[in-house]
């Protein structure tokens, strides 16, 4: 394998004024002569005894224009974006993530603030940041809906799907959705995260509360967003996982709390990072050359 860079054209419609650039030099050698019209109308003898007169510029504007024209032409290539590929740039991912836990069960999904729920999510995903973010949805067992990803749009669009009819399994198990929400978190090998339950508190017991307690333990906070009042189960969650409740109209809240900067741990990938480095910055440079040509004094 060849170990040259690969190169591209980043904004390759630019690439349209090279012509017109032609066309417009066409056009001036054909009708634009140093002299003017001068040039095809008289003999070189006569010309050069006009211009001793000073009738006629002595001098042609043919590199003048030439310089123009190549200052054009480089400037015109410059923005096109001649780029090559980097191989050897490192990567980072954040080890600080996040899961939603989603109540999908008829009692919440199925509810007329159903809506605001959705809402929550949707800001709780939009406030991550560099974190990344994942989904599981519950019922009567539970289910990954989206794994761990930065795609954090495709997820939010994942979430306006979910509806009273998504998890076929009836009742409603939060334990279960924790646990497949640690098992996540352990698959991608996060160092700390937040697990975030949107849910009315039903099916919340010791066993959600042991979940709870391990989730605490390995560094993941568990917070809840509930439609209404908060019941004591939904408290004793927060308090034991080392979260907080919200409401929906808390928006404002829960964005602060999942987006906090400091809980940020980036680590170098495995896999290298492949980018393009544009060089047409480099080009423009060249193009100052004939620009400043075009400034040199004539000789006397």
């Amino acid at each position: 394998m060849s170990a040259l860079p690969d190169f591209a054209v980043l904004r390759p419609l630019f690439l349209l004024a090279l012509p017109l650039l032609a066309a417009a030099a066409w056009w001036w050698h054909r009708h634009r002569a140093a002299a003017g019209a001068w040039q095809r109308a008289a003999t070189p003898a006569l010309l050069q005894a006009m211009a001793a007169l000073g009738w006629v510029p002595a001098r042609s504007g043919r590199p003048h224009f030439r310089l123009a024209m190549a200052a054009a032409a480089l400037t015109a290539l410059a923005l096109t974006g001649p780029a090559a590929e980097r191989r050897d740039a490192q990567s980072f991912r954040n080890l600080d993530g996040v899961i939603l836990v989603i109540d999908a069960s008829p009692s919440v999904a199925g509810d007329p603030r159903w809506p605001q729920m959705q809402t929550m999510a949707q800001v709780a995903v939009a406030s991550l940041g560099t974190r990344p973010a994942g989904a599981v949805v519950y019922a009567g067992d539970a289910y990954l809906a989206g794994g761990m990803t930065m795609d954090h749009a495709e997820l939010g669009q994942t979430l306006t799907l979910i509806d009273a009819e998504t998890v076929p399994d009836p009742g409603s198990r939060p334990e279960r959705g924790l646990r497949m929400a640690l098992q996540v978190m352990e698959q991608g090998a996060l160092l700390s995260g937040d697990v975030l339950l949107l849910s009315d508190g039903a099916g919340l017991g010791s066993e959600a509360l042991a979940v709870a307690g391990e989730l605490a333990a390995r560094n993941l906070r568990v917070s809840a967003v509930v439609p209404g009042t908060p019941s004591p189960d939904v408290a004793a969650l927060a308090r034991l996982g080392g979260g907080q409740v919200f409401a929906t109209d808390q928006t404002a809240a829960l964005a602060a709390w999942l987006g906090d900067a400091a809980r940020t741990r980036l680590v170098r990938q495995a896999f290298p990072l492949l980018y393009w480095r544009d060089l047409g910055r480099a080009v423009l440079v060249l193009a100052l050359l004939p620009v400043l040509m075009l400034f040199r004094r004539p000789a006397a």
